[in-house]
């Protein structure tokens, strides 16, 4: 069954708690940053920022609505980024079969150039970032080295209102619908991201476009069915 995130945007306050912890627990430097007009900082993910929190200011109904995104990478039951980097080196990112996690390896940065790109371009959530001189890429790895000692990823330990939840496969799917009834009696247009696809299921109050363009898949390739991923791993 593996392990899966459920994330209840509704609960969200922006502490950006996680955005911190993943850089605490991973040893990430900062950035220099300048105001760009948001609270969002950094402006978006970068190699050295595998999470980051997006801010949106809207209007909803009439209403003014901030909308938060505590974005990170999905962990796609069958990740097109890895089946593109196994194209150029099957070691460079590899697929726990017990936990499900999609974790890149020191050979991901001899991927490079064009080949580094393809992988980048693979993922239809935007995240993997390249690194400095188009070598290799870098994302969030589900805390693998935690979730493998019997511990919360760092952003799910860290989450203060209850947004970051972390378990079985099982356990979060059945969260998220049981929260999706909930949620749906005030936000009649509420709906789960992609729970069909991946590890790391969000729950947003509107359309998940509003909230960023690459929240949700456009249309999900063959690589990331559920489906596809139990042929592969045999289950």
């Amino acid at each position: 069954m593996g392990k899966s995130i459920f994330v209840d945007l509704t609960r969200c306050t922006a502490c950006r708690g996680c955005q911190v912890a993943c850089k605490q627990w991973k040893n990430l430097p900062g950035e220099d940053t300048r105001q760009t007009g948001s609270y969002q900082n950094p402006p978006d993910l970068s190699f050295p920022t595998i999470r980051l929190v997006r801010f949106v200011e809207t209007k909803i109904n009439g209403k003014l609505e901030w909308l938060f995104f505590p974005e990170q990478c999905r962990h796609c039951y069958a990740a097109p980024c890895k089946s593109q980097a196994d194209a150029y080196n099957e070691k460079a990112m590899l697929q726990d079969e017990e936990t499900g996690a999609v974790y890149t390896t020191p050979e991901i940065m001899t991927i490079t150039g064009d080949d580094i790109q393809a992988v980048q371009e693979a993922c239809p959530y935007n995240i993997p970032r390249i690194g400095p001189g188009k070598k290799g890429v870098s994302k969030c790895d589900f805390c693998f080295d935690r979730i493998t000692n019997n511990m919360a990823p760092a952003c799910v330990l860290s989450c203060p209102t209850g947004t970051m939840n972390y378990g079985t496969e099982e356990e979060m799917l059945k969260l998220a619908n049981e929260r999706l009834v909930e949620v749906k009696k005030r936000y009649p247009d509420a709906t789960l991201g992609d729970p069909d696809n991946v590890r790391v299921i969000y729950l947003f109050q509107t359309d998940p476009k509003i909230y960023y363009k690459n929240a949700i898949a456009e249309a999900p390739t063959p690589h990331t069915r559920r489906e596809l991923f139990a042929n592969l791993m045999g289950k």
